[in-house]
């Protein structure tokens, strides 16, 4: 199973890895052009006195499009081919290979935004104190559970045989993202992680709903 998802997705998963890597390192090259032209003391002044997620809020949104698209690559053609189907037919546990393909992704998004965070790390330890780049750190932490989130939510819903329950779960994913996205004040989400971390592994379920619709025929 996990061979299958790797030969399905491998030039998806490829190219997500070097977006998101990309965009992490454009823009920690703009922190290394501002620490060059203005000097670190008047970055650490600024990041001190403003409160705000300077450098890495543009990578706001790129983890939650990361899982999208990671769960359209997966499951999508399982859908559209009706692949599903002969899936379903293996001699297997329906709920293990389904904890499979889902365990596939997750820890392909895994690797790829431990990738990030450790890039992010290692560029802002050599420049800013423990303080500072642990507290912008923690303000990227929710996009990425966000990450995390948007894939599973996405694959129940293109698992999902009905489209007048897709839209039901379109909506729902909508609200339920927009709780990672409430505050991107530094330290906002710090008593908050325990329940974001929690959603997140409750998410893994929600396929389940789906493919048991499947196998029931509902249309």
């Amino acid at each position: 199973m996990f061979y299958k998802e790797w030969i399905k997705t491998r030039w998806a998963l490829l190219f997500i890895l070097i977006v998101t890597c990309g965009y992490v390192g454009y823009e920690l090259l703009n922190f290394l052009r501002a620490i060059g032209a203005m000097g670190g003391a008047h970055i650490w002044i600024a990041m001190i006195t403003k409160d705000e997620p300077m450098f890495v809020r543009h990578l706001q949104y790129l983890p939650m499009v990361a899982g999208i698209a990671l769960a359209c690559v997966q499951f999508f053609p399982e859908m559209y081919h009706k692949c599903l189907k002969l899936t379903l037919h293996l001699p297997c546990s329906h709920l293990r290979m389904m904890f499979q393909m889902l365990g596939f992704g997750l820890a392909a998004l895994l690797v790829c935004f431990g990738l990030n965070y450790l890039i992010l790390w290692l560029t802002m330890r050599s420049s800013l104190a423990p303080e500072l780049y642990g507290k912008m750190l923690l303000v990227a932490l929710p996009w990425y559970l966000a990450g995390f989130a948007a894939y599973l939510l996405s694959a129940w819903i293109i698992l999902e045989s009905s489209w007048t329950r897709r839209i039901f779960n379109l909506v729902v994913m909508f609200l339920c993202l927009k709780v990672f996205y409430l505050s991107s004040f530094p330290g906002a989400y710090v008593p908050f992680l325990p329940c974001l971390i929690v959603f997140v592994l409750a998410c893994v379920l929600l396929p389940w709903i789906s493919i048991d619709r499947f196998k029931k025929g509902i249309e």
